[in-house]
């Protein structure tokens, strides 16, 4: 049977994680500048994003651009960008089915339903973990390969960015949250654990008719 309170929890982690997750694709913080060999000291730091990146001078004021071209971004950015927005948007639509099939809520009102349609918002949103997870691992996995690679200049080498970790966190709130949905959800009528009575309990039989004889 659904539990309400694992549905509730799941689905206030799974939100958390969604705003999250919408953070984490505007702020320019994936990337920051590293400060290695000759860099130590610096007048500005440059900060990069999936959409823009930001240069903050030494006297605080920052001047930040969106990219001119799409195409012309590496091929990780690329699949980031569509990875996080599709992983924003399952969001949205497992959000509005998991208000309608939790069992708190009375917009549907035949509880099979509801409880099918809890589980399907728990699927999406562990997807959308899934599709968020992907292009920050894959993004910092690019960062910690460039950053070790002697071909690659000081002044080119990044960090892993404050946005990251957020990500990594957004992320682990969707999946934890949409298997405690999921859990939580269970169908009605579903077999559970056994049940077994005594004879005692059982109910007797009517006894049969005395047919009386009579001499």
């Amino acid at each position: 049977m659904a539990t309400t309170g694992m549905q509730l929890v799941g689905l206030i982690m799974s939100i958390l994680g969604w705003v999250a997750g919408a953070v984490v694709i505007l702020v320019p913080l994936w990337r920051v500048t590293a400060f290695i060999g000759n860099n130590l000291v610096t007048a500005q730091i440059i900060w990069e994003g999936l959409w823009m990146n930001c240069i903050v001078q030494s006297t605080g004021q920052i001047q930040c651009k969106v990219y001119d071209s799409m195409l012309a971004l590496p091929s990780d950015m690329q699949a980031a960008r569509g990875l996080t927005v599709l992983s924003v948007m399952l969001c949205a639509v497992a959000l509005a089915l998991g208000v309608l099939g939790v069992k708190c809520t009375k917009c549907v009102g035949v509880n099979s339903l509801k409880a099918r349609i809890a589980r399907i918002s728990g699927v999406l949103f562990a997807v959308a973990g899934f599709l968020f997870l992907v292009p920050v691992c894959w993004t910092a996995h690019s960062i910690i390969r460039d950053f070790y690679d002697p071909h690659v200049a000081a002044p080119h080498k990044r960090e892993l960015g404050p946005g990251l970790y957020i990500g990594w966190g957004a992320a682990a709130l969707l999946l934890v949250g949409g298997s405690l949905l999921y859990a939580g959800s269970s169908p009605p009528g579903m077999p559970g654990s056994p049940t077994f009575s005594s004879g005692e309990s059982s109910p007797r039989r009517a006894p049969a008719s005395q047919v009386k004889g009579y001499v």
